[in-house]
Formats: structure tokens, sequence, C-alpha cells
């Protein structure tokens, strides 16, 4: 039987049907670049969120949008004394911000026409505006348009600087968005029209329409609203005040395009008839003062960034102030420099001259001049040594030094022995204060120094001793306040003090010296004032000061105080030649006690203006001459003649006898006249 085969087997065909979900399990695998495509654009949504939230922190740090309703100069300040005359007047003409809501129509019309007719329907961009500027300067004859938005400008006079690279575009664009974002289009266009330049050193429409024609913004007249509008493409070469025909030019091109853009029929701008001008000056402007330039800088960050002018109240005491003037006036100077600061012991500014002439020359060189203080600068030496335990009365070599590298000399070279140090003080001998720094330390003597609120470099040698680091007069002037208010730091101020917080007044407060220290430390001023050095100062009230000379006389100063009263005089040229025949004893204690006598109301010898050549006056000097009875000194000045035996100079070059021990009595000699009649000795004024 023959075998059966196999059957073929039958060619696969379709699986059978199933139900739905039961397929294989890559089925759906189509679905993955979908989902993969969704976190891809996740992350661009993420970055480009990220990217806006910099953006708009970067645009609040850099652009705040209170910048905007700030005026873009600096607004007008009017200096005033404490008894309400004017000083100066600096800065801008600016008044307050305009609301569009109380505008006529045709003022912010005006503007719109010619600077952007489509500024209600962009977006801070305007790429319609931007194609005709562009096309319209290709094809004209050289006149050029601008495609810039109002709000362009706004970002760009506000917060961005005039340079014209692309960064800088682009920072206007994004700032521009900004704030089409954050303010409506009504308060774009009022910080814009309250912040615009209308020439004449006048921003903002309303200060501008009071300037030009004396109105309110609200009164303005389509023409006068025109010619404003014009302004706004070159301000300074078409404000009205010195170009009227060109601005009124520039208005009818502002008129024909109210007229393109509808703002006006061709008939109402043909009826229009030329704006007339009504100029209001600000009021004019004071002649600078040095007070006003030394006091300004505080009294503008008082004022603020605000619109208007500011009115600020400053310490100036207009009486003190044309006294001090005066003085300067009398004073024989020749062509020698002179600078005077007044203050009361607080600190409190009343009188300032920082040169004769303020038109001839504004650099203020009571508080931007840095000189030699000389003999002034002993204060802090034995004041020191008073810290350190020493009294007026112990004594001190006043010999030559002949150890050590330093080996200063009396400027007559002539010494007294054993003295004590209220006489060395009187006298200023120069190598007892080099002594008595080198007793208390150097150290000690800068740190009386600073303590007493003078803030320049002083240099750790004994030189220093006798002044010869740089200072200004106003910071050696407060340093003696603080010896007439007995309390320390005494800091110089123009401006009333702000009110401090009870936290801040512990903080900062004054320290106090010890009672005996500051007796002494008087005694010893009275001394040099009234029978020392400065004995051409003293008053008929008690006088407190001290002379100062530097090195071949090229600075000589005086500082005291009389009155509540704190002066300091200083006298030099400016390129630091010497001044032969000055000396602090001489010409500054002189011009001291003019302005202190009329300052505190004293009855004095009253000095007359100098109606001769000032510079004969130069060729006075000290005259010693030798004779067979000793050393007699001749003092030659506007006083008269004073005769003195044993007359002695000092580093001061103006040292008289020395005083009798024990303490000087207040109050000084008085006025010195030539005598007329026999004086007794102990009332004759020491050889100057």
């Amino acid at each position: 039987m023959n075998a059966i085969p196999d059957p073929i087997p039958a060619a696969p065909g379709p699986p059978p049907p199933t139900a739905f979900g039961a397929g294989p399990p890559d089925s759906f695998a189509t679905r993955a670049p979908f989902r993969r495509k969704l976190r891809i654009l996740g992350w661009v949504l993420a970055g480009m969120l990220a990217l806006f939230m910099i953006l708009v922190a970067w645009l609040a740090i850099t652009a705040p949008l209170s910048r905007s309703l700030q005026p873009i100069a600096p607004p007008s300040v009017t200096l005033m004394s404490a008894d309400g005359v004017v000083i100066a007047r600096r800065g801008a003409i600016i008044d307050q911000p305009v609301t569009v809501a109380q505008l006529p129509a045709h003022v912010p019309q005006a503007f719109m026409a010619i600077e952007d007719r489509r500024f209600y329907s962009h977006w801070g961009i305007d790429p319609k505006g931007i194609a005709r500027a562009f096309w319209h300067n290709i094809w004209s004859d050289g006149a050029s348009q601008g495609g810039s938005t109002i709000t362009q400008q706004l970002a760009k006079g506000v917060f961005l600087n005039s340079d014209r690279t692309a960064s800088r575009k682009l920072r206007e664009a994004l700032i521009a968005f900004w704030l089409e974002a954050w303010l409506t289009k009504d308060q774009i266009l009022e910080r814009y029209l309250s912040n615009v330049y209308f020439g004449d050193n006048v921003y903002g429409l309303r200060a501008a329409a009071h300037h030009y024609f004396n109105r309110r913004p609200d009164r303005l007249t389509v023409a006068q609203a025109a010619m404003l509008a014009g302004l706004l493409k070159a301000p300074s070469r078409l404000a009205p005040t010195t170009n009227l025909s060109g601005a009124r030019a520039r208005a009818e091109l502002v008129e024909q395009a109210m007229v393109e853009a509808g703002y006006l029929t061709q008939a109402e701008k043909d009826a229009l008839r030329p704006a007339r001008l009504d100029v209001q000056n600000a009021p004019e402007s004071v002649s600078g003062t040095y007070f006003a330039d030394w006091v300004l800088p505080e009294a503008r960050d008082r004022a603020g960034a605000v619109y208007g002018a500011q009115e600020i109240v400053t310490t100036l005491d207009s009486r003190l102030q044309k006294q001090a003037e005066g003085a300067v006036r009398r004073a024989p100077l020749g062509k020698a420099q002179i600078a005077i600061v007044a203050m009361q012991p607080d600190g409190t500014v009343v009188a300032m001259v920082g040169g004769k002439d303020y038109k001839a020359s504004s650099f203020n060189r009571a508080a931007q001049a840095k000189r030699q203080p000389g003999s002034t600068f002993k204060l802090f030496v034995y004041l020191a040594a008073f810290r350190a335990g020493m009294t007026p009365e112990d004594m001190i070599d006043d010999t030559p030094i002949t150890e050590g590298d330093y080996r200063p000399a009396n400027h007559d070279r002539r010494y007294r022995g054993r003295i004590s140090l209220r006489q060395a003080f009187a006298v200023s001998s120069n190598v007892a204060a080099v002594r008595l720094a080198q007793q208390v330390g150097i150290r000690n003597v800068i740190k009386v120094a600073r303590d007493l609120g003078i803030t320049s470099p002083i240099a750790e040698n004994l030189s220093t001793a006798l002044g010869t680091s740089e200072v200004n007069l106003v910071e050696l002037t407060q340093a003696y306040a603080a010896i007439a208010a007995g309390a320390y730091p005494v800091e110089a101020h123009g401006l009333p003090p702000e009110e401090r917080s009870w936290v801040a007044a512990i903080i900062d407060r004054q320290k106090s010296f010890r009672s005996s220290e500051l007796e002494m430390i008087r005694d010893l001023l009275s001394s040099a004032a009234n029978r020392g050095t400065g004995s051409a100062a003293a008053l008929r009230t008690s006088t407190f000061g001290k002379t100062g000379t530097t090195q071949d006389n090229r600075d000589a100063i005086f500082v005291g105080y009389a009155g509540g009263l704190v002066t300091a005089v200083w006298v030099g040229n400016d390129d630091n030649s010497p001044l032969p025949g000055f000396a602090g004893g001489g010409v500054p204690a002189r011009v001291w006690r003019d302005f202190m006598a009329r300052a505190i109301d004293e009855p004095d010898a009253v000095v007359e203006e100098a109606d001769n050549a000032a510079d004969i006056v130069n060729a006075i000097a000290n005259i010693s001459v030798a004779t067979d009875i000793g050393n007699v000194s001749i003092g030659i000045g506007p006083d008269g003649v004073n005769l003195g035996l044993d007359g002695d100079g000092t580093g001061d070059a103006d040292a008289p006898p020395l005083p009798a021990p024990g303490p000087t009595p207040g109050p000084g000699p008085g006025p010195r006249v030539v005598p007329t009649q026999p004086v007794p000795p102990e009332n004759r004024p020491p050889p100057q």
C-alpha cells in the first residue's frame, strides 16, 4: 500500500480579528515623537518665559517707571540767607507736570502731528513711520525725517544717553514696549510733554508756555501750541527769543502737518496768525558767591529730583557776609589773595569769602585750597600735652635742637631758654613745639587733630607740629570752633541740620573736653591773642586765637573766636610764592579784628577803605634796628608806628616780648591807634 504523503501547509493568512486594544505592544509606537515635540516646546516656552522675566527685572532696575516722572534736568534752586536774602539761583527752569485731560485738544495734536501721528495706534514702535522716514530720507534733498515715536523719545530722553549705537536703539525699543505695557497713552504723552526741552534752559510744556507766552498750558492757542511743538526739532537753534523767524517758519510746518493729520482744516490753518511772544524771563541769577558754590551740592540733594523751583534756606547771615566782604576790601592785600570763614561754635557757617573777587576767580580758597596752617596747628600739640597731664605752668626748653635729623629753628634764630608752656605758645616757639611733640608722641598730636575735625592727610613726622601738613581753612576753623563750643567734633555746615533719629543722635554725639583741658587750652589761646603774636587781633571783649605763618611767609593765618563767633583769615598767593612782610599777626590779625569788631557790634577804631594803591602796602614789613641800647623793633602798618624793646620774631615772624607768667586776662588791650599822649607801659601794644 502506498503511503499517503503529508499535506502541503497552506500559506499563512491574515491573523484573526481581535478585540480593540489586544494587539501587539508596539501598535502605538508612532506617538513617541509627538511627546518629544511637546517636551521641546515646553522647554522653549520655559526659556522664553525666563528670558522675559530677566528682561522685566532688568527694565525694572535700569528703567523704573518712576524715572519717567522725574525732570531730565536739575530743577531751579534758589539759595536764601538765614535772614531771607537771595544768595544765588542755579538750575534749569522747570514747572509742574501737565495733564492731557486738562489741555485743549489742539495742544497735544500739534505735537502728535509733527512728531508721531500714529501715537494712539502703535505699540511704541511705528513700522509705517520708520518706512515713511526711510523713503523720505532716500528721495529728499537733504531734509531728513526721524522715525522715532513719542514713546521712544521719552525712553531715550529719560532712560538713555544720546549715542547712536545699535545697542542703544535696541534698548530704546525694549523700553518703549515696557512703557506701553505699563502706562496708558495719555500717561506717556503727559510724561513726554512734561520733560521735553524747549530751549532757553526751559524744560516741560508748563514752564515753556509761561516763559514764551506768559500763559498756562490750558490757555495756549493753536499758533502758540504749533510754535512750541516746532521747537522740539532744534530747541537751541529755534528758540524764538533768539530766532523768531525760524521759530515761526517751523510753526507753519507744524500747522500744515495738523491739516494733513486731520486736526485742522485748510481754512482754519490759513486763518491763523503767527504767535506773538510775551517772554517772562526767570529772575536774574544773583551774582555767584563762594558760599553758594560750597553749599549748592548739598542743597541740590535736599531739593531732590522734583519739578519746579525750590527755595533752600541756608545758614548765611547777609549782614555778616557784607561785613566780611567789606573787611576784604579794606585789607592792604596788594596782589595777594584772601579767604575768610566765620561760623558759630556749633559749626553753623554765617559768612565765607573765598577770594578778593568772585568774578575774577571763582576758586574758593576757603573750602577748596589746601595750604599749610603753620603755627595754628600748635593748638593740637599743646592740647595733646594737656591730655598727657601737663599744665601751662610746666617748663620746656626754648633752645636750639642739636640732636636728631630734624633740627627746626625759631624764625629769628633767637631763643629764650627755659620757659613755661604758656609763654612758649604765646610767642609761638618752634623748638618748644617740636620738643613737646617729641614728649607726647606725634601720633597723639595727630589723634587730637582728628578728634577736632581735621580730615586732610597728616604726615607722621615732627615737622607736623609746625603745621607742614596741608589743610583747608574750613576744617581748621571747625577745629577751633570745638574749643569755643567745649565739645568735639564740630562739623561746618551751610544748611540747617536735618532732624536725626534718636539712634543717630546717640551714635554721632559729640564728646566733651575735660574741664581742666579746656580751661588750659583757652588760657593759652587768650595769652596768644591778647599778649602774644596775635595781639593785633585783640578786642575789648575776651579774645582767643592763634597766628600762623609758614616758611618764607607763603601763608599768613589768624584763627580765633570772640563774642560767640569763630573766624579764620588766610592771606597768601595762589602760586604759593612768598609774601615779604606778611605774617599771621599782621594783615590777617588786623582783618580779623576789623571784621569781628563789626560782627559782634563792638565799638572799635574804624578802618576806612583804602583809596591808595594796595601794592604799596606789600612793601611794609617789620623792621629791626640794632642800636647801642639793644634790639629795637619798629612795626610799620596802617595803624601807625609801634615801638618795642627786645622785640622778637618766631615761627610766625611776629612774636612779641614774653608775656608775664600766670593766666592772661580775657579782654584784650582794645583797638590799636597811634598814641597822642603818653601811654602806660602795660597798655602799649607789642611790636608787630
